[in-house]
């Protein structure tokens, strides 16, 4: 009987090891293998895609819409997370503040530089009268500054003993040697002599002999001085009467046919400007004119105090109105070196040190990048890296998003370091058990049955001595 038993549970046990046997064997076999991806987080399911502009138009497939903004997707359990620097802001926020995007875009610059400019006498066209011997005004005709004068008009008549010496002698070294060159050789060859050193002398003087011979010059002694040339008296330190050394400038004249322009491009432009660069010259106080010019000189040094560099355009003044000291802004204006991918310069946040520009990701999302800029023109500026042309960049409100996003990193980042702190209380300070704990064992006592045992062992010692 007892081994009948035995055989059965055997069997029993043969049957479950056979069947635990199979059955392992066909889920090995049925079963996928494993992926060294199961681990990692799988991508979410796209459902469709959605107008970007919230309208109830949805497709299965990605595409644009009217404006070529792309169509949004939305996923399985919802959109995609915002990605970290990404701003979220809704339909009613986007409005609100009045943000207005712009697509980048490919065109041709035709960089400029303005500057401050103003208008100087050109200093080849001045002219000094400076008399070079010592004399007297006798009568000026030239008596008011910023008098216009033609080439040979009269400015003043003058008298000098000198002179009146220089004439005299060259007078009557010229008669004596006119009569003696018929009868005494000799002679006529001295007065020759004396007649070409007067000469001479007032050539020096820059006085024309032969009209002083022929009385030209008016009485003996007295000198009449001309304009040079078409100008206008801008200095007169005399008045009829003075007394003059020799290299005295009595008058100073100016040409005001052309004028220089003198404008001052900030030293961060230097390298921009070149001889012969096209300029626009324009001034509130001759408003709806303007004056074309060429960049004649650039100054070799930039001023250590204004840190701008001094460049010259020479600009015709037919009619006058280019006066000296006129104030106004001048153009210098560059070739075009080719289309480049441009934004708006409002588009741009400029810190300094960084720039930043707003791209729209999604509907209501923003997200802040880098960009490399380039040459600047007019409203336009170029994007050099960090945008791809189609994108679509805010241009306004940008200032108001950017703080937006600052407030959202200050959140988080506050957040983060609260939970850190208190993460830090929770794990490096004792339980209050411990604390209990540790202060059970500080003031722990022997237990008060221990003297009174030993009392009642030294008594019944002492009894049993007895």
């Amino acid at each position: 009987m007892k081994t009948s038993h035995w055989l059965t549970g055997l069997a029993v046990v043969l049957l479950a090891l056979a069947a635990g046997w199979w059955g392992g064997r066909h889920f090995r076999s049925d079963a996928p293998l494993p992926s060294a991806a199961d681990g990692a987080e799988q991508p979410r399911r796209i459902l469709y895609y959605r107008n970007p502009m919230g309208l109830a138009d949805t497709s299965p497939v990605p595409k644009k819409d009217s404006m070529g903004m792309d169509y949004l997707p939305v996923y399985e359990g919802g959109e995609a997370p915002a990605a970290p620097g990404t701003v979220v802001l809704s339909p009613e926020k986007v409005q609100k503040l009045g943000v207005r995007t712009e697509a980048v875009r490919a065109q041709a610059l035709s960089p400029s530089i303005r500057a401050s400019a103003t208008v100087q006498v050109d200093e080849t066209r001045q002219y000094a009268i400076a008399p070079k011997f010592e004399g007297w005004v006798e009568q000026l005709h030239a008596n008011q500054t910023g008098m216009a004068v033609r080439r040979g008009q009269p400015l003043l008549s003058v008298y000098s003993p000198e002179l009146l010496a220089a004439q005299n002698e060259y007078r009557v070294a010229d008669d004596a040697a006119r009569k003696l060159a018929a009868g005494d050789a000799a002679s006529a060859a001295t007065m020759t002599r004396l007649r070409d050193a007067a000469r001479q002398r007032l050539k020096n003087w820059g006085i024309d002999t032969t009209q002083s011979a022929n009385g030209a010059h008016g009485d003996a002694g007295s000198l009449v001085i001309r304009s040079p040339a078409d100008a206008v008296l801008i200095e007169k330190p005399i008045v009829q009467g003075d007394r003059f050394a020799a290299g005295d400038t009595i008058l100073r004249l100016a040409d005001l046919s052309t004028v220089w322009l003198i404008a001052n491009v900030p030293a961060t432009s230097a390298g921009l400007v070149s001889v012969g660069q096209q300029a626009r010259f324009q001034s509130p106080s001759l408003p709806g004119r303007s004056f074309e010019g060429e960049v004649a000189f650039i100054q070799p040094v930039i001023d250590p105090q204004t840190r701008t560099l001094a460049v010259r355009v020479a600009l015709p003044n037919p009619d006058g109105s280019l006066r000296p000291g006129l104030f106004g802004d001048v153009v210098l204006s560059r070739d075009s070196a080719g289309e480049a991918l441009t934004v708006a310069r409002s588009a741009v946040l400029d810190s300094g040190v960084r720039q930043v520009v707003l791209v729209q990701v999604g509907e209501g999302r923003f997200e802040p990048r880098d960009v490399v800029l380039g040459e600047r023109s007019g409203d336009r500026v170029e994007v050099r890296e960090g945008l791809h042309e189609g994108e679509r960049v805010v241009v306004s409100a940008n200032f108001l998003i950017d703080a937006e996003s600052n407030l959202q990193a200050a959140l988080e980042a506050l957040t983060a370091s609260q939970a850190h702190d208190a993460g830090d209380t929770g794990s490096g300070s004792p339980m209050p058990a411990e604390i209990a704990a540790q202060d059970a064992h500080q003031h722990e006592t022997p237990p008060a049955s221990e003297p009174a045992a030993d009392a009642d062992a030294s008594h019944d010692s002492h009894a049993m001595e007895h």
